[in-house]
């Protein structure tokens, strides 16, 4: 073949670009084009970031040297244009289109990583679209191109913006694949898909930049009550409202609360892992309500900002939202951005007294530990509906009191607990469609019915509509834990760790994942983490059991013994224990999970038995989840078999991990038996099979 017919051959193969990361021009062949001269480079990024779309050639020059005359700044282009057509001319004779005003990069002759990924996406390619989000990963786009230094300001000022358009698009467009097909129908990739673009907009480079802020609960002076409910109130509505700002990441409600204002800055940033903090006061002063606010750097601890509101308390929501809109407008100035405004948000209720309730039996169900909290919880946000039954947030709340009577309190009805509250998750998403929170609710209890495919899809369509409610992540990752979907359920639990990460149920879920992977010296960490913030130390042994410290996950699980009727309560129907029969319990407990020792194990195995035939709940969890440790199977079908329950279905999450002895239960001849009659094999072929089955089984 003649050099002619070569270079023929050639101009008709697309050369590829890269954008996204360290921009880079791949030929035909696999080897790198080089492209010196940043002028060139930029010109060149400009046309591949408009694919088939003709750009002014004033717009161009004036992008690119900016200062200099009309002309001047033509003609450089124009000399830029053809020592680009020289470098790219052993690959691609013509890449070019246009004329004297305006010039295209043609499309058939050089394509680029964003091209291949809008054309897999317009195809309805959601397999290929998520893979190469995936490859593409946390890289920015044009990273590294040009930071103002050499081609000034107004082409920095361009790619920042371009770079913003082509993320928002990509998530406008994922958005509206999932709109316009039902959820019960979303088939695996489609959700590969969408929890890829969400990961790329949590962790990529650009949204790194997402200012992260803390709101925490404002002062008020503790002998007025009413000014104390009032500020709840208002702390509850701020958070929530912040929330729904796409260029902010707000911590959680639940690790907030628990930093008093008083509290070094520094400190408390730190452990919310936030660069800004939003603090103030509430007082009275005759009929009016009178909020002061400051923005605080997390870094520095120096107030970048105050303001003064003044208003009625029967007008707590235009209240809220003035100073809502009115930080945000601050942010934007002292932070130097452009800050899109909260959207107005619908009352929750008119009502003064309905609101009232629903705030305390709110408070009172996120604490949920202690004698009679959650039945009070239960009886206020009833109260509350009594007046206001169309208050779909007090549904919600109702039905979460419900689920952590059954979770948190030695119940002797916990199907009961579960179907009232889906009565109640229902209720809410009748009223509010939008109630992604009643939606996982909802989903526990399909889990309970065997069902965990409706679960997922329930979780998924929350995930779409509260993207960024720690309680939502969590619950969606934990769902995709009980399947053995690990790696996909890690960006979920980690992001409600990093959203509410003083909440120390989060750092239980995500010590499971740790192990789960195989990640041991993690898994140790999350579950110090949790002990530290005063939950029970059994996942932190059986992390550090997994390690071979034996002597020492002993230790850390009988710590537990600490906690019984603080955090933790005898099983549903029995008496505690206590003097020597409750240290002889734990000691049996602590060395047969984690001594590793077949006696220790046999011992506690037979304990179990007696569990099992003996308490009021014959699934309860303290016979399901130790039986998981020990890898004892036939205990685990068992229980797990005969009924799933809100309170033993998070112990399905340690089925997963990879460790002796609790993979005997994954390979015993009755596992698929068994996963098949909870609904596990249904919920696999839709979502995907669990790594460690390394096959799909025959019939």
């Amino acid at each position: 073949m003649s050099s002619v017919d070569n270079l023929t051959a050639n101009s008709r193969k697309p050369i590829k670009v890269q954008l996204f990361g360290r921009f880079r021009v791949i030929a035909a062949n696999g080897n790198e084009i080089s492209i010196s001269g940043k002028r060139v480079r930029a010109l060149l990024a400009i046309l591949c970031l408009h694919p088939g779309e003709a750009i002014e050639r004033e717009e161009i020059s004036q992008l690119l040297w900016q200062g200099k005359f009309r002309a001047q700044a033509r003609a450089s282009l124009r000399q830029t244009l053809l020592e680009l057509k020289q470098q790219l001319a052993a690959n691609c004779d013509e890449p070019f289109l246009g004329g004297r005003e305006k010039l295209a990069i043609r499309a058939e002759l050089v394509s680029s990583d964003l091209i291949d990924l809008h054309k897999a996406l317009a195809a309805g390619q959601y397999a290929s679209a998520a893979s190469q989000l995936q490859t593409v990963g946390t890289q920015t786009l044009l990273e590294g191109l040009d930071t103002g230094q050499t081609l000034g300001l107004r082409f920095a000022e361009f790619l920042d913006t371009k770079r913003a358009q082509v993320e928002a698009q990509l998530v406008k467009t994922v958005e509206q694949i999932f709109n316009e097909i039902s959820a019960r129908k979303l088939d695996y990739a489609r959700n590969c898909l969408q929890e890829a673009i969400k990961q790329r907009g949590q962790n990529s480079t650009t949204h790194k930049a997402l200012i992260r802020i803390a709101i925490l609960p404002f002062a008020v002076q503790p002998s007025d009550e009413s000014l104390q409910l009032f500020a709840n109130g208002f702390f509850e509505e701020l958070v929530t409202t912040m929330a729904q700002i796409p260029q902010l990441r707000v911590a959680g409600r639940g690790s907030a609360r628990q930093f008093a204002t008083n509290t070094s800055a520094i400190d408390t940033a730190a452990k919310l892992k936030v660069t800004n903090l939003v603090e103030g006061t509430i007082r009275r002063q005759n009929n009016t309500i009178i909020v002061h606010a400051a923005l605080l750097d997390g870094v520095d601890g120096c107030q970048n900002w105050s303001g003064r509101f003044d208003g009625q308390a029967d007008d707590l929501f235009s209240l809220q939202q003035t100073l809502a809109v009115a930080l945000t407008e601050e942010l934007g100035l002292v932070l130097k951005r452009q800050i899109k405004p909260p959207p107005v948000r619908q009352r929750s209720t008119v009502n003064k007294e309905a609101y009232s309730l629903y705030l305390q039996g709110r408070a009172l169900t996120i604490r949920a530990i202690g004698d009679g909290v959650l039945a009070k919880a239960i009886e206020l946000l009833e109260a509350a509906l009594e007046i206001d039954p169309d208050f779909a947030a007090c549904w919600t709340a109702l039905a979460e009191a419900h689920v952590y009577t059954a979770v948190y309190t030695p119940c002797l009805d916990r199907l009961g607990q579960s179907q009232k509250m889906a009565y109640c998750a229902k209720r809410a998403i009748e009223l509010d469609p939008k109630q992604g929170h009643a939606r996982t609710m909802l989903g526990i209890h399909c889990w309970t019915e065997n069902d965990p495919l409706g679960a997922l899809d329930l979780a998924f369509e929350a995930y779409r509509l509260e993207p960024n409610n720690p309680d939502v992540l969590l619950r969606l990752g934990s769902f995709l834990l009980y399947i053995g979907r690990t790696r996909e359920a890690l960006p979920y639990v980690q992001a409600a760790v990093d959203q509410d990460p003083v909440n120390g149920r989060n750092y239980a879920m995500l010590s499971v994942v740790q192990l789960n992977l195989g990640n041991i010296d993690s898994a140790i960490e999350a579950g110090k983490r949790m002990v530290d913030l005063g939950l029970p130390s059994m996942w932190l042994g059986v992390a550090t059991s997994a390690s071979g410290d034996r002597k020492l996950a002993i230790d850390q699980y009988r710590q537990t013994i600490t906690l019984m009727n603080k955090t933790m309560f005898s099983p549903a129907g029995s008496k505690p224990l206590t003097g020597a029969a409750l240290y002889v319990f734990w000691e049996v407990a602590a060395r047969g999970v984690c001594s590793g020792k077949t006696v220790h194990r046999k011992l506690y195995c037979t304990l179990l038995d007696h569990l099992h035939k003996t308490l009021h709940d014959p699934c309860d969890t303290s016979i399901v989840q130790p039986a998981i440790w020990m890898g004892y199977s036939e205990m685990v079908f068992k229980t797990l078999g005969t009924q799933i329950t809100p309170a033993n279905m998070f112990c399905m999450m340690s089925l997963w991990a990879d460790v002796e002895p609790i993979r005997q239960i994954r390979l015993h001849p009755d596992f698929l038996p068994f996963a098949k009659r909870i609904g596990l094999v249904e919920a696999w072929e839709q979502y995907g099979w669990p790594d460690l089955l390394p096959s799909v089984p025959s019939e």
